[in-house]
């Protein structure tokens, strides 16, 4: 990423939307967000989209209109932008998409199908012991949670119900709802799909 620098007026201004652990510049993302209508998405993502196009935003900005509005303007469009990418990857892998009868593994008479029917879960795979630990795939998977997501999917895969996680962790509602849907977002298990 390129250097840039900040005008010394626009300092105050760097101050104002990065105080209280940037709260003026999420509060902007969240509102767009649900002006969007984009309520499934992992927040986080937008946040740091969000701090690099603020950067942008400060060293284009000229002055001929508020930073506000120049700033909600450059972070729209972006986000625009980031869905319809995130809509192609997910028509593209629809496009590749598999039948549920097709033979899995060396013996072709197990199918994907039958991992389906088995019950296999995503979080049981993730945190059961076996002797040779995750796969590479499970290990990129793992990597893209924070600590606080991979708490949330351990205590999940030991059967907690929602209200005994967020009693356990000490997080809200909201906390625990955008954990799960980390989770489970397109973008972090995709890596579980892919060749290893």
């Amino acid at each position: 990423m390129e250097k840039i620098m900040i005008p010394e007026y626009l300092e105050p201004m760097v101050d104002l939307y990065y105080a209280n652990h940037a709260k003026k510049l999420y509060d902007m993302v969240d509102k767009i967000l649900f002006k969007l209508h984009f309520v499934d998405v992992d927040k986080n993502d937008f946040y740091s989209l969000a701090n690099e196009i603020f950067m942008y935003a400060i060293r284009d900005y000229d002055s001929s209109k508020s930073f506000e509005v120049f700033l909600y303007s450059c972070l729209y469009k972006k986000f625009c932008t980031e869905m319809t990418r995130r809509n192609r990857e997910k028509r593209k892998a629809d496009r590749m998409a598999v039948s549920i009868d097709m033979p899995i593994g060396e013996d072709e008479n197990a199918t994907i199908g039958d991992t389906i029917a088995d019950g296999f879960s995503i979080e049981r795979e993730l945190f059961e012991e076996n002797e040779e630990g995750y796969s590479k795939r499970m290990l990129a998977y793992l990597d893209r949670l924070s600590s606080l997501q991979k708490e949330v999917l351990r205590l999940n895969t030991a059967g907690y119900l929602p209200n005994e996680i967020r009693e356990e962790l000490h997080i809200s509602e909201r906390e625990y709802m955008d954990c799960y849907a980390a989770i489970r977002s397109y973008r972090n298990v995709s890596v579980l799909f892919t060749e290893p």
